[in-house]
């Protein structure tokens, strides 16, 4: 016959209740999620690039969620009515896919802005960058980038550059190259990039900054010239031309790019499970291709990487924006 310890017995069971009681509690302050259908909010219309980038997220993403993951397009005020309403969003659920001027520029520009890019969002990823490409009209005088940035030197005010509105990347890069290599060149606002690349083979505007797919296809359809590239080394997405650096302007580093980030509400735990997540994806083979076809390079940051582009861009653009009094309210 086996005698079992009495005390040794309470004493499990007693191990017992308290892991049980451990583990409810775990599942009470730590429910499943997803529990529903995870949104990507857009600011932009349907097929607009911030758009693409977040339906080739939202499949792969969804898969590895359990849950569905779908985009809904906020249009207006270039992005901006989508930021506000991820910031204010409190279902846990919701998220938003967003370019640079959203988080590093609009309350540079417009202080009255109903959100706060630094404080009311948690950064998840940045997802891809790309530089803009300077670009010039097929007769543009100088056979190199640094004979081009000369005449456009000497040009004075009687060239013009084109960009697609006040307060957005193509604009403050233009002022941004105008400060370090004295070009004088006069500003015209257009309604897009497109439009921009219209004017200059229009013969209205002399330079300008554009995406590289976009001026790439204006290269090979031999419409426009491009100078070079306004990373601060050669970018893969245009091997082939030379950096602002390489062309003699010291320290000029512009990129667009775009981000995922969430509510400042969204508990941390989650925060950091989806940019993992995000962070697998944009590396897959099948991913990162369908981001490169779009113009990105991949980056696919931790949350803190996020959160210091934010911070370096937006004292970078911010210099530029105080110093010429630039605003779009």
């Amino acid at each position: 016959m086996t005698f079992v310890n009495r005390r040794d017995t309470l004493f499990f069971v007693a191990i017992c209740t308290v892991s049980t009681w451990a583990t409810a509690q775990k599942s009470i302050q730590e429910p499943v999620w997803p529990s529903k259908t995870v949104r990507i909010i857009v600011g932009f219309p349907g097929g607009s690039s911030p758009d693409l980038t977040a339906r080739t997220l939202a499949a792969p993403l969804s898969k590895a969620l359990g849950q569905p993951v779908i985009v809904e397009n906020k249009v207006g005020a270039g992005g901006n009515i989508a930021a506000d309403y991820v910031a204010k969003a409190t279902d846990n659920h919701t998220l938003g896919l967003m370019i640079n001027g959203n988080l590093a520029t609009a309350k540079l520009l417009n202080p009255k802005l109903p959100y706060d890019p630094l404080k009311d969002f948690a950064p998840i990823s940045l997802i891809g960058v790309s530089p803009l490409v300077l670009m010039a009209p097929k007769n543009a005088p100088g056979a190199t980038a640094q004979a081009f940035l000369a005449a456009a030197k000497r040009a004075g005010d009687t060239w013009s550059y084109g960009s697609p509105g006040v307060g957005t990347v193509g604009h403050i890069g233009m002022e941004l190259l105008k400060t370090k290599t004295g070009i004088q060149a006069v500003h015209v606002p257009y309604p897009g990039y497109a439009q921009v690349a219209g004017g200059m083979v229009g013969g209205q505007l002399q330079l300008s900054m554009l995406p590289p797919a976009l001026a790439m296809a204006q290269v090979k359809g031999d419409k426009l010239r491009a100078i070079g590239v306004t990373s601060s080394g050669r970018s893969s997405l245009a091997p082939e031309l030379p950096s602002m650096s390489e062309a003699g302007v010291a320290n000029f580093n512009l990129e667009i790019w775009n981000a995922l980030v969430a509510p400042k509400s969204l508990p941390a735990p989650i925060v950091a499970r989806i940019s993992a997540l995000v962070s697998d994806l944009t590396r897959s083979p099948e991913v990162r291709e369908k981001l490169y076809q779009q113009g990105w390079q991949v980056v696919g940051s931790s949350p803190q990487g996020l959160a210091n582009r934010i911070t370096a861009d937006t004292t970078l653009f911010g210099g530029v924006i105080k110093t010429l009094a630039i605003s779009n309210p």
